[in-house]
C-alpha cells in the first residue's frame, strides 16, 4: 500500500494550524483597530501647550491643529519668535496666546502650564517640542554641550509634564515627546544631541506606562529628517563651514529627509489616537530596523558614515557658532533650496534677538 494517507494527515493538521494562526492574526489586528478608533479624541476646543511652538515643527504642528479648532497656547524663548507666530495664527483664526519662557528653568516651566491654565480654565495636551542641535567632530565637544542638551530634551520635558500632569489627569488627554531617530540610534558628529534624544525616548517610554491609569496617553514621536527650515540656527563646532554643509544639505535632500508637513501632520494622528510611538520616514524606520536585526552590519556603516565627515581641526574648532555664522557657497546653495524655502515659511529667519539665544529655538 501507499504511504499517502499520513503525510495528507500531516499536511492537513499543518495547513490547518496555519488557518487558525491566521485567523488569530486578522483577529488581534481587527481589534487593535477597533480599540484604537474609541481611543480617538476631537481637538476642537481642546487645550493644547506646544513647547518649542515658535518655529519649525512646533508652528508647523500649530497651523494644522488651528485649522481643527483648537486653543493653542505656545511657549518659547523669543518674544519677537512668538509674536510673528501668534500673529499668523490669529490670520488663521485661530485662538492663541503666547508664553515667553525657558523650560529648562523648572519655575518657569511651571509658570507657563499656569498661564494656560488662567487663560483657558483646563489643558487637554502637552507636546514638549523644543529642541537644539549642536553639531561637530565628539573633540571639540565639551560637557557644556551636553548639559545644554539634556537640559532642553530631559529636563525641560520632565518639568513641563510634573507642571501639567495634574491637571490633564482632571480630563485625561495626551502628552507627545518629540524626540529623534538619534534617540534610538546614535549619530557621529550629533552626539550631545543623541544622548539627550536618548534620555527623551527613556523618560517619554516609562511615563507612559506610569501615567496610562490616570487616562493620559504618552506618545513618544522619533522622526527622521525633517525639512522644517531650521538648520541655520542650529550650533556648530570644528571645520564649520564644512560641517553646516553636510548637515544642511543632508537634510534638505528629499532622499534623506522628508516634508515636514506630512511629518506634524503623523504626530497629530497619533496624538489623537493616543500611539504609543511613531517613527516617522521610511528611512528612519528602515535604520532603526536594522539596528535590531543587524546592529554590527548598522555601527559598522555609522564607523563610515562618520570618516567621511569633516575631522576635528585646532581650537578655533572649539568655538560655538551658528548655522547662520556658518554659510559657505555650498550652503546655502540649489543644493540646500528646499529646507531654505522652509527656513522663510516656518519662522526660522534671524530676528534681532542674539543668536545664541534664538538657536534654542530651533523646534527640531
Amino acid at each position: 500500500m501507499f504511504a499517502f494517507g499520513p503525510c495528507h494527515s500531516m499536511e492537513t493538521k499543518m495547513a490547518g494550524k496555519l488557518l487558525s494562526y491566521t485567523a488569530l492574526g486578522a483577529g488581534a489586528y481587527f481589534t487593535a483597530r477597533a480599540l484604537r478608533k474609541r481611543r480617538a479624541i476631537d481637538f476642537r476646543d481642546k487645550v493644547v501647550l506646544i513647547v518649542g511652538g515658535s518655529r519649525g515643527l512646533g508652528l508647523i504642528m500649530a497651523r494644522q491643529l488651528a485649522d481643527e479648532g483648537a486653543k493653542l497656547a505656545l511657549a518659547a524663548r523669543t518674544q519677537a519668535d512668538l509674536d510673528r507666530a501668534e500673529a499668523e495664527l490669529r490670520e488663521r483664526g485661530a485662538e492663541v496666546i503666547t508664553i515667553a519662557c525657558d523650560i529648562r528653568h523648572e519655575d518657569q516651566a511651571e509658570r507657563a502650564v499656569q498661564t494656560v491654565l488662567a487663560h483657558y480654565g483646563q489643558l487637554d495636551v502637552l507636546i514638549n517640542n523644543a529642541g537644539i542641535i549642536q553639531t561637530g567632530p565628539i573633540e571639540h565637544m565639551e560637557r557644556e554641550d551636553f548639559d545644554d542638551a539634556l537640559a532642553t530634551h530631559l529636563w525641560g520635558p520632565l518639568a513641563t509634564i510634573r507642571a501639567a500632569v495634574p491637571h490633564i489627569r482632571q480630563r485625561g488627554g495626551r502628552i507627545v515627546n518629540v524626540s529623534s531617530i538619534a534617540g534610538k540610534i546614535a549619530v557621529p558628529h550629533l552626539v550631545p544631541y543623541s544622548a539627550s534624544k536618548h534620555a527623551l525616548v527613556g523618560l517619554s517610554d516609562g511615563l507612559r506606562a506610569e501615567l496610562a491609569k490616570d487616562n493620559i496617553r504618552v506618545t513618544t514621536v522619533c522622526p527622521g529628517l525633517m525639512r522644517t527650515g531650521s538648520p541655520p540656527n542650529v550650533f556648530v563646532k570644528g571645520q564649520h563651514k564644512k560641517e553646516y554643509a553636510w548637515f544642511t544639505i543632508s537634510d534638505a535632500l528629499p532622499l534623506l529627509s522628508m516634508d515636514a508637513e506630512r511629518a506634524a501632520a503623523q504626530i497629530i494622528e497619533a496624538a489623537r489616537y493616543g500611539d504609543p510611538a511613531l517613527t516617522i520616514s521610511t528611512q528612519a524606520r528602515m535604520l532603526e530596523m536594522a539596528n535590531h536585526v543587524v546592529p554590527s552590519l548598522t555601527a559598522n556603516f555609522m564607523a563610515f558614515f562618520n570618516r567621511l565627515l569633516p575631522g576635528p581641526t585646532g581650537s578655533e574648532g572649539d568655538r560655538l557658532r551658528t548655522g547662520w555664522e556658518s554659510q559657505s557657497p555650498l550652503a546655502p546653495s540649489v543644493l540646500t533650496a528646499l529646507s531654505d524655502k522652509e527656513t522663510v515659511e516656518n519662522n526660522e529667519l534671524r530676528g534681532s534677538e542674539p543668536m545664541h539665544q534664538q538657536a534654542h529655538e530651533a523646534g527640531v
